[in-house]
Order: C-alpha cells, then sequence, then structure tokens
C-alpha cells in the first residue's frame, strides 16, 4: 500500500537546488561548504554536483572581464560611449544573452554592450521591437565604439 502518512519517517529523502553563482564567487569553497557543512558525511548524507559549463578560461582565470581601471580596454571602451553622448550603467552579469562566454573560455577578455536605451529586453520573445530612432542612434554609439578601440594602441 502506498500513500502518506503524517508520523512516519521516510528511510530516503532527495532534495535538489539551483544554484546561479556569479563568476566572481570562489567555487571550491563553496563546493568546500557543501561537503563539510550543509551534507557532511558523518550524518549520511550524500550529494551530487552538476556543473552547466566552465568556471576558468583555459589559462585558470575566473570567467569575468574586469569593468575597471585594471582593463585597459575598459577606459577606452566607457570614453568611446561617454563621446558618443551616451552613459554606461552599472555593469551587470547578464547570462546567455551572448556567446562572448566563448570567448572568455579562450582566454580573450570580453564586453557585452547594447546602445538599445528605454526599450524593455524582449530578447526572442513574441513582439521583440525596436524603435528607429533606437536604432539610428545605436549605429552612431557603434561608430564610435569602433573607432576607439580600433585605434587603441593598448
Amino acid at each position: 500500500m502506498q500513500g502518506f502518512v503524517m508520523n512516519m519517517q521516510p528511510s530516503e529523502a532527495e532534495v535538489g537546488f539551483d544554484l546561479r553563482l556569479p563568476p566572481t564567487e570562489d567555487i571550491e569553497q563553496i563546493e568546500r561548504r557543501i561537503k563539510e557543512e550543509w551534507a557532511p558525511a558523518h550524518k549520511n548524507l550524500t550529494y551530487q554536483l552538476m556543473k552547466k559549463g566552465p568556471v576558468r578560461d583555459v589559462t585558470g582565470r575566473p570567467l569575468l572581464t574586469p569593468a575597471n581601471e585594471s582593463n585597459p580596454w575598459w577606459s577606452v571602451f566607457e570614453q568611446a560611449i561617454i563621446s558618443s553622448g551616451g552613459k554606461l550603467a552599472k555593469p551587470e552579469i547578464l547570462s546567455s544573452t551572448t556567446d562572448a562566454r566563448f570567448v572568455r573560455q579562450m582566454g580573450v577578455p570580453a564586453l557585452g554592450f547594447s546602445p538599445m536605451i528605454n526599450t524593455p529586453i524582449l530578447l526572442h520573445d513574441h513582439n521583440e521591437f525596436l524603435e528607429d530612432k533606437v536604432f539610428l542612434g545605436g549605429i552612431e554609439v557603434y561608430e564610435h565604439l569602433i573607432r576607439a578601440l580600433s585605434s587603441f594602441k593598448g
């Protein structure tokens, strides 16, 4: 007979957690915490980690392109945006919006960028749209970017 009984302890239970960690997180430290604190062997707990992709590039560095003065390309990038009349929002990590992660895996720094100001993010949505003046303004921004980045001698 199967079913649910309120006062009976099951012999086995299973739970799953989906942890989406930024590339700034120390993955090895998280794994140690899981092993030592959350699922220690002395409590008869087991765990299985499933990783979706690499967390370091071919040189062992985290898959992250610095968006500050430590990256010589960043100041050129930022200045090009300002010279085009634009301004940058605070840099953020947007998962699965670009293929730049594959370039970063090879050890090449990459910045993702879109000049679509005042436009809702509707990537691949049924009603994805872009106003004509936003599109044309984006072309001007890219002209500034390409000019600045292609002439940088860093």
